[in-house]
C-alpha cells in the first residue's frame, strides 16, 4: 500500500473520530462549505483571524474599525443609518430597488463592498428585493436573530458589519436560499458602469510553487498572512490538462504545484520563497518525506524575469546558512509553464476534511 493511500485512511479514521468536527463544519467559512448548507448553519459568532482577510473574487473583506465605520456612516440619511446601524427594517413594498430590473451589481451602502447581481436576483413576492446567492459567500456574515419572538439568520455586509436584512431557505434552485434585502443597505451600480475603488478587487501579483504533496504546500501558504488564495494543481509536463491518476501512474512529467495569488503590499515575492523554504526540504531529490516520485519534486515556476532571478538569488543566499552545510539544493527555478488546477477534490484538502497540514516546518 503506497505511503499516499495510508496517510489518507489515517486522515479519514482520525477526522472520523474527532469530537469537534460537528463544530468545525458549522463554523467554518461559507466558500468552504458550499451552497448546501441550510440558512440556520450558522454560528452566533462570527470568525475573526488576524492580518488582512480577502474572498475568493480577490475582495479585501478585513472588517473595519469602528472609527471607519462611524466615518463612512457620515454620508448615510436617517433611514440608512437607522437600517444599517440599528438593524431598522424598511417597509414593504416600498424600497427603491424592489423593482429594478437593470442588470449591474448590488453594493453595501455603506462601505461598497459587492453582495449581489443582478443575475441571482428574483422575484419572491414579499416586498424586499430578493436574491438567491451573494457574489461571493465570504461577503456575507450571519447572525442569529432572536428578536420579535422568533429565531431567524440575519445577514450584514462581512466588511463594515451593516445590516442588511435575513436570508431564509425557501428560495429558488440551485442554492434553495432567499436572502431578504432592505433597499436602503444597497447600492446599485450598472453593468456598463465602472465601480467604485472600495468595491473593485485587490491588485495582486501571482507565484507557482512545487514541494511535495500540494495539500499541504496550499495548506500552508492559505495560512500566510497577504495571501489571498492557493489553488493545487499540475506544471511542468508533457500532457494537456492531465488527471490526478495519469500524474501519479502515467509518468506525464508534471509536478504537484500551488498557484498562489497574493496582495504585493502585504507580503513580498522574497517573503513567500522564505516560507516556502520553510514548508518544504528542498534538499530531497523527487520525493518530499514518503512521497516519491518526480511529481514530489522541488520547483519554483517564475511569472516573469524579475521573479526568475529573485529566485535563484533566494537559492544562492539559502545555499550558505548552516541549514544546507554540506548538502544540496536541488529546487529547479524555471519560468512557469501552463498550471493546471487540480479536481475539485483536492483543492482546500484539509478545510474540507477538518484538518491542517502534517508536515513539519523548517527553521
Amino acid at each position: 500500500m503506497s505511503a499516499r493511500i495510508i496517510r489518507n485512511v489515517l486522515l479519514f479514521v482520525a477526522a472520523a473520530a474527532a469530537p469537534f468536527v460537528i463544530y468545525f463544519v458549522r463554523a467554518m467559512p461559507h466558500d468552504v462549505r458550499g451552497p448546501e448548507y441550510t440558512a440556520m448553519e450558522v454560528s452566533d459568532t462570527m470568525q475573526t483571524t488576524d492580518g488582512p482577510k480577502y474572498s475568493e473574487t480577490g475582495h479585501d473583506i478585513t472588517p473595519l474599525s469602528q472609527e471607519q465605520i462611524a466615518e463612512l456612516a457620515q454620508d448615510l440619511t436617517a433611514e440608512e443609518a437607522h437600517i444599517m446601524l440599528r438593524k431598522g427594517t424598511e417597509a414593504a413594498f416600498c424600497g427603491t430597488l424592489l423593482d429594478n430590473k437593470k442588470e449591474g451589481t448590488y453594493v453595501c451602502r455603506l462601505c461598497a463592498l459587492p453582495l449581489f447581481s443582478s443575475d441571482s436576483k428574483f422575484i419572491s413576492g414579499t416586498g424586499w428585493p430578493s436574491f438567491y446567492k451573494p457574489v461571493d459567500s465570504a461577503h456575507i456574515g450571519m447572525h442569529r436573530d432572536r428578536s420579535h419572538g422568533m429565531e431567524r439568520v440575519e445577514i450584514v455586509c462581512a466588511r463594515c458589519d451593516g445590516h442588511l436584512g435575513h436570508v431564509f431557505d425557501d428560495g429558488p434552485k440551485p442554492t434553495g436560499l432567499r436572502y431578504c434585502l432592505n433597499s436602503a443597505s444597497l447600492q446599485f451600480h450598472d453593468a456598463d458602469a465602472e465601480l467604485p475603488q472600495a468595491s473593485r478587487p485587490i491588485e495582486t501579483e501571482t507565484a507557482y510553487f512545487a514541494g511535495g504533496c500540494f495539500w499541504g504546500i496550499e495548506d500552508r501558504f492559505q495560512n500566510l498572512s497577504g495571501v489571498v488564495s492557493a489553488v493545487s494543481g499540475y506544471q511542468g509536463g508533457q500532457v494537456d490538462d492531465p488527471t490526478y491518476r495519469e500524474v501519479c501512474y502515467e509518468d506525464t512529467g508534471h509536478a504537484e504545484a500551488v498557484r498562489v495569488l497574493y496582495d504585493p503590499t502585504q507580503i513580498t515575492y522574497d517573503e513567500l520563497l522564505a516560507a516556502f523554504f520553510r514548508f518544504h526540504d528542498p534538499t530531497q531529490l523527487n520525493r518530499q518525506g514518503p512521497d516519491v516520485g518526480t511529481q514530489y519534486r522541488s520547483a519554483i515556476f517564475c511569472v516573469d524575469e524579475k521573479q526568475l532571478e529573485a529566485a535563484k538569488q533566494f537559492i544562492e543566499q539559502q545555499s550558505k546558512r548552516d541549514r544546507f552545510r554540506g548538502k544540496k539544493i536541488v529546487t529547479q527555478v524555471t519560468i512557469a509553464p501552463t498550471f493546471y488546477p487540480a479536481e475539485e477534490y483536492h483543492q482546500n484538502y484539509y478545510a474540507k476534511n477538518g484538518g491542517s497540514c502534517p508536515i513539519p516546518m523548517y527553521k
